[in-house]
């Protein structure tokens, strides 16, 4: 069924959504099926069988995204076999390296195991896509090794294979930008947006190179309520709030202020191995030993703890990375009291007073 406010938010997400070429768009209800989408999509249209994506990677919780996600033992056991045809392999990093490396690998080393595979075990020329998070957001909010989506594009254009980025998390302007590619000198061939979508209300978008999104015909990725006319006014008026109250400045802005407070946490206090990330989209990686680089997710629950107990909510992901996203919308105030909070975490922390912090089968 079309309606005026499902055209019009097609024509926008058409607009803001990266790539210079002829698009069109489908819509979900969430990320999930929004990846589940970019399996399909990429099948049809190239005629090939296999997926490749990164490990720690989360993409959803249908089938087709829990078998391109590789994050937690929790979102595999017990109702196996997932798809057949998912690949997975190292996230670029650029704090630590492969298989927890006190240093970050190189991007011909971050691509040796991909290359590996299309030498020994999946043939190139029978890989669909190649789907990613520019920002690793469950994975621990890591940010990739400069160069590495350049030449992972370089490979994936020499053998006729796809791009699609996830970008569910970092998108709409969590990372400044209407989509998080714009950090980075890559285009996508698929791309999708949840979450923050339609303000709050059930929405996801597969936006794609035109060629590619007619390669099916409905109902292939059809949903009951996807597009309904509620959804996608609220989701006009989400994108119009985000311009009209500067919010992809804003989230730089805010983030700088933001880095320029937590940055010195690096030097100030032991338990601080890391922070980095990309506008309002931050990652404190919280560890026990600086130069090993080992990860600390009691501790991180403990801060996280403390903070709650002090009016801030935050949560750890990847074990011992706290997770720093706040709405777009915060205030420089709100902002204040977030960072003394966690601050003043760190700081009882190194007193020895969050000891009595009880985390046993906390976190995911």
């Amino acid at each position: 069924m079309y309606h005026e406010p499902l055209v019009r938010l097609a024509k926008k997400l058409c607009k803001i959504a990266p790539g210079d070429y002829d698009k069109r768009v489908t819509f979900g209800l969430t990320g999930s099926d929004a990846n589940d989408g970019i399996i399909k999509f990429a099948r049809a249209y190239t005629g090939r069988p296999y997926i490749i994506s990164f490990t720690n990677a989360y993409h959803g919780s249908t089938f087709g995204a829990l078998s391109m996600s590789a994050i937690s033992l929790n979102m595999r056991k017990h109702y196996g076999p997932l798809l057949n045809g998912f690949y997975h392999i190292p996230f670029p990093d650029k704090y630590r390296g492969m298989f927890e490396q006190v240093q970050p690998n190189t991007v011909e080393e971050y691509l040796s195991p991909l290359k590996e595979m299309f030498a020994k075990y999946v043939p190139a020329e029978e890989v669909a896509c190649i789907v990613v998070e520019t920002i690793q957001g469950d994975g621990g909010l890591l940010e990739p090794v400069p160069g590495y989506f350049e030449a992972l594009q370089e490979i994936c254009h020499r053998y006729g294979t796809l791009i699609g980025v996830d970008d569910i998390q970092q998108g709409l302007g969590r990372a400044g930008t209407w989509s998080s590619v714009e950090h980075y000198n890559f285009t996508p061939d698929l791309i999708t947006f949840g979450k923050s979508l339609a303000g709050g209300l059930p929405m996801s978008a597969i936006v794609g190179r035109k060629e590619i999104m007619e390669s099916l015909d409905a109902p292939a990725h059809l949903f009951t309520t996807g597009a309904n006319p509620v959804s996608c006014e609220a989701a006009l008026v989400t994108l119009k709030m985000i311009e009209d109250e500067h919010l992809l400045k804003a989230a730089i802005d805010k983030g700088v202020y933001v880095r320029q407070r937590m940055n010195p946490w690096v030097k100030s206090y032991n338990s601080v191995g890391d922070v980095r990330g990309v506008g309002l989209s931050i990652g404190i990686d919280i560890v026990s030993n600086k130069k090993e680089k080992i990860r600390d997710p009691e501790v991180a629950l403990k801060i996280c703890n403390y903070c709650f107990e002090h009016g801030v909510v935050i949560i750890a992901v990847a074990d011992n990375v706290l997770r720093f996203q706040p709405p777009l919308v915060i205030t420089y105030n709100q902002l204040d009291k977030a960072l003394d909070t966690i601050e003043e975490a760190l700081k009882e922390l190194e007193q020895g007073h969050l000891n009595h912090y009880e985390v046993t089968e906390q976190g995911w």
